[in-house]
């Protein structure tokens, strides 16, 4: 099926990919904290270790995670934890980001989740602008796995979905 609008063709396309479900956590400075829902996380390369993560240049605090250096953690979601990513992506705009899940702060103050599937703690080391967003690619220092069995949230077709096991 061809279409001529490539870029309404493209979206249609990508809701067909399944995709992991992470918060974004980071601090901006000794009294911001922020976080926002992100689906485009991919491992770049194991020496270094290291992932990207892509950034829509619309986020508010976009500047700051452009920055080489920048701080972040990437908490990737359990299938439960669905409320977590609906808040954190701005559909529950008056509700607190931190409110939901059980958060406390890492190396450099980062918060992080301390109930999802695994953290990886972040340093940015490249910015690429391209298009609507910003590829950061950052360096892993630090990872912490749940002992819990592997239960992702993942998003697919505009919505959560998750993992039927045989």
């Amino acid at each position: 099926m061809h279409n001529t609008d490539l870029g309404l063709a493209m979206k249609q396309g990508m809701r067909r990919l399944a995709s992991g479900v992470s918060v974004l956590s980071t601090r901006v400075d000794s009294d911001e904290r922020f976080a926002m829902t992100v689906s485009s996380v991919t491992s770049v390369s194991d020496d270094p270790p290291s992932l990207l993560v892509c950034i829509n240049k619309q986020v508010s605090l976009q500047g700051h995670l452009e920055s080489l250096g920048c701080t972040f953690a990437v908490n990737v979601l359990f299938r439960d934890q669905h409320q977590v990513s609906n808040v954190c992506a701005g559909f529950e705009p008056v509700q607190d980001r931190f409110s939901v899940g059980s958060w406390l702060e890492g190396p450099d103050g980062i918060p992080y989740l301390t109930d999802s599937e695994a953290v990886f703690f972040c340093k940015s080391d490249k910015v690429v602008s391209y298009g609507t967003h910003h590829i950061v690619i950052a360096q892993i220092d630090d990872v912490l796995v749940s002992e819990r069995h592997t239960d992702p949230l993942i998003y697919h077709n505009g919505g959560y979905a998750h993992i039927a096991k045989a």
